[in-house]
């Protein structure tokens, strides 16, 4: 499945990727594509089997704090949203650990990792026990070791640390706080200093933390040889702003058939709380760092095929005011193209074993009244790598054009232009030219 990789109107951030058997489990928070405020009141689980990444389930709710459908509120202590799950695995039990605002989160539990999980408790400690946060444990991020010592890391603006009782998996043991676990008190960088959205993970011996940096459109993460810390930052891995409208970032790292991955989310319909799982393919070098990836439309594929029909919400590039917006529960377009404005896909393999000199560009469009026009360009949008010009006119179609021939792998890039006269040009600056629904490209 390209980016985003769960079904177009789903919406789930905060994505804690976790393998479990013979399957990859995505437990997220849950936006809702109108809205004006982060999350939801329940929280969701997705799954695909290790064998097919292409074929993601839904398994409903994991938890509610308010009733909804036939399924009333698990938690008797509050209503409020629900944010950022993690599970993991302890003794052939599944553990679901969220955050609720203004509570002392939730912890559930489990015979299967879909759920239904049962919630069992908030997490249990007497003022003789210190925790950080404020008791809140915003975004906790849970670590089973080898040894069987259990690690919750959470905080907002600064990294806390502590360990629970692997008997229940809810108690938190006395004398185990550490603060920060991420020591960034002299870093200057806003991508090196702690936010939020803890996620570790333990790999070939070393301790993770995956988190939100400040600069909270990236993802970042720190090393340590001990689960206590003090864990060393050492880079960035993705950035959901590049060249595309950014807002806060949350989430981790699996390894699937033998790739690791890092999972994320982006941003649509003109807002940040209104987001969409995605992946990229990322490499841990031999000596434990991940060299930074960029944003993409592959999701779980090596390339896409630009001789079959590419919806045109799945671009990675937005540069200008364009926005991916959701029409219906079936329909989603690239919306308030303007002049100037640029949207880019990575990547397509072209194959080698077309000989002819030109192939056929068609892009469904929705016209707002205004003839313009598509200049379309291969890897950059430099005038050297021009390959074509798509002639919109001023009402709803599929529009064509040829192109230069392409062989090999490479990004396309649309460049939308009014191609009005010079003085009624301040006309049309603000004004959205087209709509963009999918193109297909035919030999």
């Amino acid at each position: 499945m390209p980016n985003p990789f769960l079904p177009l109107w789903e919406y789930i951030p905060d994505g804690e990727p976790r393998v479990f058997g013979d399957r990859v489990y995505l437990y997220g928070s849950h936006d809702r594509a109108a809205c004006t405020a982060f999350c939801d009141y329940k929280l969701k689980v997705w799954s695909a089997p290790l064998s097919n990444l292409n074929d993601w389930q839904c398994h409903g709710d994991s938890l509610r704090t308010k009733d909804g459908g036939e399924r009333p509120a698990d938690t008797d202590w509050t209503r409020r949203e629900c944010y950022a799950p993690d599970v993991v695995e302890k003794d052939g039990k599944y553990y679901l650990y969220a955050y609720i605002v203004g509570s002392k989160g939730a912890v559930g539990v489990s015979d299967k990792p879909e759920g239904p999980f049962k919630q069992v408790s908030q997490y249990k400690y007497d003022d003789s026990v210190k925790v950080g946060d404020d008791g809140i444990f915003n975004d906790a991020g849970v670590l089973v070791d080898d040894d069987g010592r259990v690690y919750i890391y959470y905080g907002f603006t600064e990294s806390n640390m502590n360990e629970l009782d692997p008997s229940d998996m809810r108690t938190v043991l006395p004398g185990s706080y550490m603060r920060p676990v991420i020591d960034d008190t002299d870093a200057a960088p806003d991508e090196q200093r702690f936010f939020e959205a803890s996620s570790p993970r333990k790999i070939n011996g070393r301790y993770y933390l995956i988190y939100s940096p400040r600069r909270g459109s990236r993802l970042a993460y720190a090393v340590s040889d001990s689960p206590r810390g003090p864990f060393e930052y050492k880079g960035y891995i993705i950035d959901n702003s590049d060249d595309y409208p950014g807002g806060n970032d949350h989430g981790s790292v699996a390894c699937i058939n033998g790739q690791w991955y890092i999972f994320y989310h982006r941003m649509t319909n003109n807002t940040i709380t209104s987001r969409r799982a995605c992946v990229e393919r990322i490499e841990i070098l031999p000596d434990g760092t991940i060299p930074p990836v960029e944003m993409t439309s592959l999701g779980f594929e090596e390339s896409l095929d630009p001789y079959k029909p590419t919806k045109a919400e799945i671009a990675c590039v937005l540069r200008g005011g364009l926005f991916i917006t959701e029409k219906d529960i079936f329909t989603r377009v690239l919306t308030n193209i303007r002049d100037g404005d640029v949207f880019g896909y990575k990547y397509f393999d072209f194959g080698d074993d077309y000989t002819g000199d030109s192939l056929t560009l068609a892009m469904k469009i929705r016209g707002q009244g205004v003839k313009c026009s598509i200049t379309v360009y291969t890897d950059s949008t430099e005038e050297g790598n021009k390959i074509g010009t798509l002639s919109l006119g001023t009402g709803d179609g599929v529009y064509t054009c040829k192109i230069k021939n392409l062989t090999g792998r490479h990004a396309l890039f649309f460049k939308a232009s009014h191609g009005v006269d010079d003085w009624t040009k301040p006309c049309f600056d603000s004004r959205c030219l087209f709509e963009a629904e999918e193109f297909v490209i035919m030999k």
